[in-house]
């Protein structure tokens, strides 16, 4: 069993090998402490002065790691919170994603910001935030999420093909977890992926009764309530997730579906799920027998305290009461 956590410095370690143009920033990211989630453990002793710690400045680093992909190399930036890529916010919007076109010419910047993003751990109102909807929409930019079904390893050369600035956000719950393998997801569900898009369905299911779009660190609780709607309503799920969240990739079989519900861990307003739903409803206007159900974290901050951060945070039975509500 590979953890996902696992997974990523494994995936860190052959890039670096592979790429001598890698660069990787970040605070204590060097040997012996590898980074607070330990996802590059081992680069620095391998890889010398192209692993870096830093300074505590967000904007500095990413500063830099832009000017490093300006000047033809690539740069991975750690974010060591995602709470805290918001110092950053000048240095990517500003001057890494319009450097892609604004010099009358395209400029390719290969620059991912990994950010270790996500609540329920007790970690408070600053280290648990999930601040994807802060950058949709930004000309330049793209947005991926690391997921157990995808691999890592594609997943950075895909942003680097790019050739634009990607926020890649790792969902702390998911890197003690399992990356998922051999089409498997337990006794009930079975999984294909396609390009950027994960598809978990059910043996001999050609019409769900609900398919259920979310992002990678969303995806053990979308499960749980598909176990508890299966079992318990008789409601039979598909589950889509897309490592890319920005521009969101071709989402299938969403026609055959007799429902939609988009589910983050994000607060409420101006959300990621919102633009899901923009994007899917002049697709599915003529296929939808009732609105796109939205579910995201509610308007307020993360409290510390377990009992009180579950009550913010999206939790498996409000997946499904959500759901059994819709199709009631």
């Amino acid at each position: 069993m590979t953890r996902v956590s696992e997974h990523l410095n494994r995936a860190l370690h052959d890039l670096m090998e592979t790429d001598p143009d890698v660069h990787l920033l970040g605070e204590d990211v060097s040997d012996p402490y590898g980074g607070a989630f330990k996802v590059t453990r081992g680069l620095s002793t391998r890889f010398g002065d192209r692993v870096r710690s830093t300074p505590l400045s967000e904007g500095a680093i990413a500063g830099v790691g832009a000017g490093l992909a300006l000047a033809g190399r690539k740069a991975i930036v750690e974010i060591m919170f995602a709470d805290f890529v918001a110092l950053a916010f000048d240095q990517i919007v500003n001057f890494a994603a319009k450097s892609t076109a604004m010099y009358g010419r395209p400029v390719p910047i290969p620059l991912v910001v990994r950010c270790p993003s996500g609540g329920n751990r007790g970690y408070g109102p600053t280290h648990s935030q999930s601040p994807q909807k802060h950058f949709i929409g930004v000309p330049g930019l793209s947005l991926f999420e690391m997921t157990p079904f995808h691999d890592a390893g594609e997943l950075f050369a895909r942003m680097f093909t790019l050739g634009r600035p990607c926020l890649f956000f790792e969902d702390k719950v998911l890197y003690t977890r399992r990356m998922y393998e051999g089409g498997v997801v337990d006794d009930l569900f079975r999984y294909e992926v396609a390009g950027d898009v994960a598809r978990v369905r059910l043996d001999g299911v050609a019409e769900p009764d609900c398919a259920i779009v979310v992002h990678g660190g969303m995806v053990h609780r979308a499960l749980d309530a598909m176990r508890v709607l299966l079992l318990e309503d008789d409601i039979a799920c598909e589950l889509l997730v897309p490592a890319r969240l920005h521009p969101l990739p071709e989402l299938p079989g969403l026609e055959r579906a007799r429902h939609v519900c988009v589910v983050e861990d994000g607060s409420e307003g101006g959300t990621w799920g919102a633009e899901v739903a923009r994007v899917l409803h002049p697709r599915l206007w003529s296929s939808l027998r009732r609105p796109i159900t939205l579910l995201s974290a509610a308007d307020s901050v993360i409290p510390a305290a377990p009992h009180l951060e579950r009550e913010v945070l999206v939790q498996p039975a409000r997946i499904r009461d959500a759901i059994v509500e819709a199709l009631s």
